[in-house]
Order: C-alpha cells, then sequence, then structure tokens
C-alpha cells in the first residue's frame, strides 16, 4: 500500500511511503501570488505530483494521511486564511482524485513518536534514527518540514498496518 503522508501549508512537505520505506519526499509545490512576491501552494503542480507516482496503483492501495492542524493562539489572520486554503487544496485534489484521506491531528502522531513539547528539529532528528538511509535528504534545519511528512506517513504505516 502507497501512504502519502503531506505536512500541509506553504512550507510544507509531501512523502511517498510504501512497506515501511520512505520512496520520495518532495518539498510542498508553490508558486508566487501576486505583486508582493507571496507564496501560495500550486495545486496543479500537487496534482501532477501525485498523479505521476500513482499512475500504476489500484486507487484502493493508497491513503493520503494529511496533518489535520488548526488556528493557533498569536498566529495572524493572514497565515491562517493560507493555511487553510492549503489545506482545501489537498482535500479537494485528493477528492478529484478519487483517493481515501484521512487526518491525523498533529498531537497524536507526535505523541507516538514521543515529540510532544520538544522543538521544531526534534521530528528531523527522530527521522533521522529511524530512517538512517535517508538522512541525506534531512540534513538542513529547513528539512524539518520533509520530516513530519516523513512521520506522519510514518505513524500511520506503524498504527493501521494491521487494520487494512
Amino acid at each position: 500500500m502507497l501512504i502519502i503522508g503531506i505536512d500541509p501549508g506553504i512550507s510544507g512537505s509531501i512523502c511517498f511511503f510504501e512497506n515501511g520505506k520512505i520512496l520520495d519526499v518532495i518539498e510542498m509545490p508553490t508558486m508566487i501570488d501576486g505583486k508582493k512576491n507571496k507564496k501560495q501552494v500550486n495545486g496543479s503542480q500537487i496534482f501532477n505530483e501525485i498523479s505521476k507516482r500513482i499512475k500504476e496503483i489500484d486507487k484502493k492501495n493508497i491513503r493520503v494521511i494529511i496533518e489535520h492542524v488548526s488556528a493557533m493562539p498569536g498566529q495572524g489572520v493572514t497565515s491562517m486564511f493560507n493555511f487553510g486554503q492549503s489545506f482545501g487544496i489537498l482535500k479537494g485534489i485528493c477528492s478529484a482524485m478519487q483517493i481515501s484521506m484521512y487526518f491525523i491531528r498533529p498531537a497524536k502522531w507526535k505523541k507516538y513518536f514521543n515529540l510532544i513539547n520538544s522543538e521544531k528539529d526534534a521530528s528531523r532528528t527522530k527521522a533521522i534514527e529511524i530512517f538512517p538511509y535517508f538522512s541525506s535528504n534531512l540534513a538542513k534545519k529547513k528539512d524539518s518540514n520533509k520530516a513530519d511528512a516523513i512521520l506522519i506517513a510514518s505513524y500511520y504505516y506503524e498504527t493501521f498496518k494491521d487494520e487494512e
């Protein structure tokens, strides 16, 4: 079964994961939005990235796991709107592709990996510990979003593999 773990948002990532192994991780495709060079997720590129990786796979054997995040105190209205927009684009793409989606709260997968109340970079360290063969792809601090997508996919694989 192919598991697609997604850390949504402009700086998020998408992990393609199968049988306990990382196949690929990509940064969230983005594009420039308007005159101020702000970014937004590029829905058509997300569609293309997922499509090219699933064309040989029966859709019954694909699970998309999206981190289910919500507004947090102190976050700006604009950034929360953009985040919600990204989340909606991902849901729309998966719905149109007729791929099963599951939503996981950050507290759930972070608790599983003992990352509650830890630094953002702790997920990168954890992903390197579990998947040392992928460590060169997680070498930079900014790769913590890739690590989050990996751990989201891994969480689903570890907790639901026996139920499939």
